[in-house]
């Protein structure tokens, strides 16, 4: 990133020159340009803020403005649609093997961010956006991130205030002197540089890096699959045995058991809440805390994670989360938790309500 930061420096350090009368008339080509349309190129804005314009945006109106221009493709929670860039999330996972980088995890300067929604954004409709507009999408950004709150107001006077997580882990590029120089070898090999070339490993998906061996059989472990590449299917008596097991547990401590089925759809519908929220063994907080052994656990139970005021307010009140009020904050979370972080708007079909409520009383602790 501050490679890619020096090169945009560079490239208009290289225009401002191009572009001086003396140039123009020593190389015989074109005009000077006027300072009109200098200025419509030179709209950078720098860590240290200059370049920043006035105004000012809140992250309620932010909200409204993201949910019309942003969301289409980076989802409503900035989770990501398809292969859209991810915005939230990802807190403490640049050392894992598949980091998530977004805004709050990864981004080095708020002025990136402003600067990145005041040039390209909307896709297709880029510069579109007013300058008030850019202040509150971007205080919204922070707000998805849990780097700010509800009530924040983001404006030029407060604009420096802001340090995003990962700022102090970007440095000047200095490849040039240092890595490049010790790892450089004087002839590069071009061809027959190995006696032969073996597949060692396959990506899980196809977009990441290859998993080795042992992350691949914990990996099919976790999911109850076969091991096997070549057939690459879930082994059936392991997951029978697997869906007998965790049917049979509640009622060994004296519960109901679990409708299997009912397990089987809430795990498909729980991909509409994958994106923010993970459940099962090794699952982490997201944009969502994680949801294992929710029910029955009182609100704002999960250590370290930076739940809304409402949902902090009802803890407080000793509030537990059963299938009845799940039910009901599913249905409609904003209704049920008054100035929740969680935007999603809420499952329509009961039956829905039903299947992910089951699935979720399949996780424990």
């Amino acid at each position: 990133m501050s490679k890619f930061l020096n090169v945009l420096t560079a490239s208009a350090v290289a225009v401002s020159v191009l572009a001086t009368p003396a140039m123009a008339e020593n190389l015989g080509l074109g005009r000077a340009a006027t300072p009109d349309e200098i200025a419509a190129w030179d709209i950078d804005i720098r860590p240290d803020g200059q370049g920043l314009p006035e105004g000012s945006g809140s992250v309620m109106d932010g909200e409204v403005l993201y949910t019309e221009k942003c969301s289409v493709c980076h989802g409503v929670f900035g989770e990501a649609v398809g292969r859209w860039p991810v915005l939230a999330g990802g807190d403490g996972s640049l050392s894992d093997d598949r980091p998530v980088k977004t805004v709050g995890s990864y981004w080095p300067y708020l002025s990136t961010v402003w600067d990145y929604v005041h040039r390209a954004m909307p896709f297709g409709d880029a510069q579109s956006l007013s300058n008030d507009e850019v202040y509150a999408i971007t205080a919204y950004l922070m707000y998805l991130n849990y780097l700010v709150e509800d009530d924040f107001v983001l404006s030029k006077e407060n604009f420096l205030e802001v340090r995003l997580p990962n700022e102090d882990n970007f440095f000047m590029d200095d490849r040039a002197d240092g890595e490049l120089v010790a790892f450089a070898k004087p002839e590069i090999c071009m061809s027959d540089c190995k006696d032969s070339v073996e597949i060692t490993a396959r990506a899980a998906i196809i977009d990441v890096t290859p998993e080795d061996a042992d992350a691949r059989k914990a990996r099919a472990a976790r999911l109850g699959m076969d091991v096997s590449e070549s057939e690459g299917a879930a082994s059936a008596g392991e997951d029978d045995a697997t869906q007998e097991a965790a049917a049979s547990a509640p009622a060994e401590s004296g519960e109901p058991a679990l409708d299997m089925a009912l397990v089987a759809e809430g795990e498909r519908v729980f991909k509409k809440c994958a994106a923010c929220h993970q459940v099962g063994e090794g699952a982490k907080d997201r944009v969502g805390p994680v949801l294992n052994g929710v029910i029955g656990a009182p609100f704002g139970h999960v250590d370290g994670f930076r739940y809304s005021k409402g949902l902090l307010e009802m803890a407080d009140e000793g509030m537990v989360w059963t299938e009845d009020n799940m039910a009901e904050f599913l249905r409609k979370p904003r209704d049920y938790i008054k100035r929740t972080k969680m935007s999603f708007a809420g499952l329509r079909k009961d039956e829905e309500i039903a299947a992910v409520i089951e699935y979720l009383k399949s996780f424990s602790e």
